[in-house]
């Protein structure tokens, strides 16, 4: 599994570097199938995979992709591949440093293999090459990251923490309600950042340069089903949380490597659907080094909306 996962993510980051020396169109052709935007580097990634996998694939397997959604490649399935070929399309089409390929492999089993079933992972930076492969046999490996991974931090302080936080199909005005506090808390001695990828981000915990990743979205919603409509504005008629493909490898990376990490209520995400982008399936996360920040971010996220806030959610003078 390991050679066709490293292969697969290979594949795909040669075709986007490729592509990106002939300059970035930044163009929008329409949306996935759970709702996100599709950009013209989603497009090269997503045609890489399938012709990958369909000309050196050595076990049946069937495929779930951000913009393709299922493909079974072969009768019978062994397995099933969970990618999302870019996690973090912006700011790879911003030529920036926050995109990576993602792929979780399952056993395909009756055909709705859950997050727990996941036994082999691979994340590979789109732009600098460095991965992190692990499975249940071997454990984690790295390349051409500049320290040894994992290397978690040991931070307990909310005020020292380097964390990042999710924007994209959130109202802005139900995240600043629920930890604002928290950014004016850590934004100067510790630090704030915004990377649109949750795969990245993640991957960061793991390598010790955050301290925590939080998207809170999803249980805001679930909490509060009154901002549905918020939600469906921003997410221009979509709801768009966490889907499995955005998490399924990075969430068996970090618990590979010791991380904390849970959906906001602080239950496991291990049943998770992996073939499932409805509402009722997308997720919150909150991923710490240490149980004691984990612990901390959950108790000081303020998951009751304010007077104020409310009176905005309900189109209140």
């Amino acid at each position: 599994m390991k050679k066709l996962l490293k292969g697969l993510g290979e594949h795909v980051r040669a075709e986007l570097l490729t592509y990106g020396r002939q300059g970035l169109a930044r163009q929008v052709h329409g949306d996935s199938p759970g709702g996100d935007a599709q950009f013209d580097v989603d497009e090269v990634a997503e045609k890489a995979v399938l012709d990958y996998l369909r000309a050196h694939a050595e076990v049946p397997v069937a495929v779930y992709t951000e913009d393709g959604a299922f493909v079974e490649l072969a009768p019978d399935p062994q397995y099933l591949l969970v990618v999302d070929p870019i996690d973090g399309t912006r700011p790879t089409s911003a030529g920036l440093e926050m995109g990576v390929v993602s792929i979780a492999a399952a056993p395909y089993g009756d055909g709705k293999p859950t997050l727990a079933d996941v036994t082999a992972a691979f994340l590979l930076e789109i732009k600098s090459g460095a991965w992190i492969y692990g499975d249940d046999t071997e454990g984690l490996s790295s390349g051409g990251h500049p320290t040894a991974v994992p290397r978690l931090s040991r931070t307990t302080d909310l005020a020292k923490m380097f964390w990042s936080i999710e924007f994209n199909g959130h109202p802005m005005h139900l995240m600043d309600a629920a930890y604002s506090h928290l950014v004016d808390q850590s934004a100067n001695t510790g630090g704030v950042f915004v990377f649109n990828s949750a795969s990245f981000s993640i991957s960061r915990i793991i390598t010790g340069q955050l301290d925590a990743y939080v998207d809170i979205g999803n249980r805001i919603l679930r909490d509060h089903p009154e901002t549905e409509a918020e939600f469906l504005r921003v997410g221009r008629g979509s709801i768009l949380h966490l889907f499995p493909y955005d998490i399924a490898a990075a969430v068996y990376l970090a618990r590979q490597a010791g991380v904390v990490i849970t959906d906001a209520y602080g239950d496991d995400l291990g049943s998770t659907s992996l073939v499932d982008l409805g509402p009722l399936n997308q997720k919150s996360c909150i991923a710490a080094a240490t149980p004691e920040l984990h612990k901390q971010l959950i108790d000081s996220i303020r998951w009751q909306l304010g007077r104020d806030t409310a009176s905005a959610v309900k189109g209140d003078a």
